[in-house]
């Protein structure tokens, strides 16, 4: 696991690398190590204001004070079910339906049963996108025409787990800005459905972020969180870009695990994220 992480953030690493202007890490030098990530400024400030007074870094010191931004990792524990739903939310272009085919490939090899939920009824080519995916990883789907009444899909499709004894439901949802007044009536009348279908779903609202826009994604997670109160973010794109950083700024503004990134393009790359192998990996570029 360790590889992935070192293999999805190698941009990430590399630009903090290339900040490194010595050996011992003073506070001004983390500064600027920290900046090449987009990691945010006030957290930069933060994480400085917490290290102990001395101008010189330590390595135990950093990981103790990082490690506090991802607490939420482990508060959020969602009892296992049957079926388990997952209700995928982000923009057009986040790599939603990709990471959708990802995830669904990576419940099946872990021996689970999956069938997919083609919500997004608003563009017909996302409806034909997922249909592909499911036929590629031979999993079962719920598809209907474009325009048809997305939370009905969510609904046959649940019903069709539970009559089926599937354990995962992953329902894919239109990716329209999240300011549209008719998005937020859309999303809250899924869940609302998806409830009616059983009573538990959906299990996690997860929101897929793509990783090249670093910071800039966090107020669109901010946006979605206001419209359905989201369970966890799917960070993407990782392995392209350097701006890794803004993973702390997601994990201290929304207060919410990251459950998986994308690490790559191959259908195996999209991995559990782990905070404790992601500081290590960090703390031995920072101190390497």
């Amino acid at each position: 696991m360790f590889d992935f992480i070192k293999k999805g953030f190698e941009r990430t690493f590399g630009a903090i690398n290339s900040a490194k202007k010595d050996k011992k890490i003073t506070k001004d030098i983390l500064e600027d190590m920290l900046l090449e990530a987009d990691v945010a400024y006030e957290i930069i400030e933060e994480i400085i204001y917490y290290l102990p007074p001395q101008d010189e870094v330590k390595r135990a010191d950093l990981k103790r004070v990082m490690s506090s931004y991802f607490i939420y990792e482990n508060e959020r524990k969602i009892a296992d079910d049957k079926p388990f739903v997952d209700l995928i939310l982000g923009v057009n272009g986040a790599g939603k339906t990709t990471t959708i085919a990802k995830l669904a490939n990576l419940y099946k090899t872990s021996g689970k049963s999956v069938i997919l939920g083609a919500c997004d009824t608003f563009r017909a080519g996302a409806i034909e996108q997922l249909r592909q995916w499911s036929l590629k990883i031979d999993v079962p789907i719920v598809a209907t025409q474009q325009g048809h009444d997305p939370s009905a899909v969510a609904f046959d499709t649940i019903s069709s787990a539970l009559a089926k004894d599937i354990d995962r439901v992953i329902l894919d949802t239109a990716g329209r800005l999240q300011n549209q007044t008719n998005l937020a009536n859309e999303l809250s009348k899924i869940v609302r459905i998806s409830s009616k279908a059983y009573e538990k779903a959906p299990h996690r609202k997860i929101l897929i972020l793509d990783g090249t826009q670093g910071n800039a994604g966090v107020a669109q997670a901010k946006a979605f969180n206001d419209i359905v109160r989201l369970d966890g973010v799917i960070i993407t794109k990782l392995d392209g870009t350097p701006k890794g950083g803004a993973l702390f700024g997601v994990a201290r503004e929304l207060e919410l695990p990251i459950l998986y990134i994308g690490v790559g393009e191959s259908m195996n790359d999209l991995v559990k994220f782990n905070p404790d192998e992601f500081l290590d990996g960090l703390m031995d570029v920072i101190f390497g």
